[in-house]
């Protein structure tokens, strides 16, 4: 998990960000949106009515509620927030205590409890780690694992991999594909997240089917209403921020005129490609927004779009080699890393965002490690906007 040092560095950064560019006064705080819905005006997609209401009040009356009407609306709500959790026979009955990754923070409160992590990603790697410092046993249910699956996870002696859970019992007790069973006192789910817009009516266009939003045109703007309303950060398996930037540069274009979208019917067509991808790979249709493997072949084209270069070659391996290092160091690879030579590849692409006063700005081998630590753990963003908050503070 990343250090609180770098959880705060990323706050930091993104405080700074929004002070260098004013961005403080075009954000109401402690305000819920209630509903988004097609007003019916403006022709084309129409406009759209926001209803919105302060949070934190003791009573939500609907009549404090406050409705504004927009040309646009572009919905960055995140999804990370409405947690995914696994379909466990039985698990009504079992005794025992479930959350999921979500809610975790340290590891002192499973001291000496058996703990089931369901999961294989990122967030169960870390967590089962850290866990297994202070834990009785650990168990790691994957359901990607062949189901005669038992196994002790090397370098631990209170670790093991699994297949995925077929059952939990009211003795306590949760049964394995393998066949082994154990008692357990917790089930953490490292499962991932929804999509979840409780905002947005039927008039949206949009549907959420096994976890796939659809249907989207490069996975941004719904077929039917595009480009009066848009989606900001619905991929995953990303470097996130830059990413997110180039989305949003691409919207801009394409609200203020200066990118024209193709037909609704040429949209259609590469919609319908993701999923042809997908039936062709065998994989659900919740892996529609996975892109790994091509997250940067999407931010050249957004960058295209924008008359931006592409992405930075020197970042692109250095997330290669991140996952590498990953795969190699499992309990390290945010602390040892072999790619320190890029490390100066990114000081120098720094340095061209200030050709007149780059002295002036405090472009140190901490800063860059900083950042460098920030890209790995998948908060990086870009290089500029990285210096800027350098600067700014």
């Amino acid at each position: 998990m990343p250090s609180p040092q770098l959880r705060l560095a990323v706050l930091r950064y993104l405080e700074a960000f929004a002070r260098r560019f004013n961005l403080y006064e075009l954000v109401r705080f402690e305000t819920e949106v209630v509903r988004v819905r097609r007003d019916g005006g403006g022709g084309g997609g129409g406009r759209w009515a926001v209803t919105s209401r302060k949070i934190g009040e003791k009573e939500k009356r609907d009549y404090d509620d406050e409705e504004e009407v927009y040309d646009a609306v572009v919905v960055c709500n995140g999804h990370y927030s409405e947690p995914r959790v696994a379909c466990i026979p039985g698990v009504e009955a079992w005794p025992g205590k479930q959350m999921h990754s979500h809610n975790y923070r340290v590891p002192e409160p499973f001291h000496d409890q058996v703990v089931i992590i369901i999961g294989a990603s990122a967030s169960a790697v870390d967590i089962s780690r850290d866990i297994a410092s202070v834990a009785k046993e650990v168990h790691v249910a994957d359901r990607s694992a062949p189901a005669c699956t038992f196994k002790r996870q090397p370098g631990y002696d209170n670790m093991w991999l699994h297949s995925m859970i077929d059952r939990a019992q009211e003795d306590g007790s949760v049964v394995f594909q393998d066949g082994s069973s154990t008692k357990a006192d917790i089930i953490m789910h490292c499962t991932g997240y929804l999509y979840d817009f409780p905002f947005l009516g039927e008039d949206s266009t949009i549907t959420i089917d096994d976890n796939c939003v659809d249907p989207l045109y490069k996975h941004v703007f719904p077929l039917e209403v595009a480009p009066h309303l848009s989606f900001i950060g619905l991929p995953w398996k990303v470097i996130p921020f830059p990413l997110f930037e180039l989305q949003s540069k691409w919207v801009a274009r394409v609200l203020s005129g200066r990118v024209k979208l193709p037909s609704r019917d040429e949209m259609m067509e590469d919609a319908k490609a993701v999923y042809s991808k997908l039936e062709a790979c065998g994989w659900p249709k919740r892996y529609a927004h996975n892109f790994s493997g091509y997250q940067f072949e999407y931010d050249d084209w957004l960058a295209e779009q924008c008359g931006h270069p592409p992405i930075e070659q020197w970042r692109k391996m250095m997330y290669a080699a991140n996952k590498e290092n990953k795969a190699a160091r499992p309990e390290s690879y945010r602390d040892e890393w072999d790619d320190d030579h890029l490390v100066a590849e990114a000081k120098e692409d720094f340095k061209k965002y200030f050709p007149h006063d780059c002295n002036a700005v405090n472009i140190t081998e901490k800063t860059i490690i900083l950042y460098i630590q920030n890209l790995k753990s998948g908060t990086g963003t870009d290089a500029r906007q990285q210096l800027f908050a350098t600067k700014q503070d």
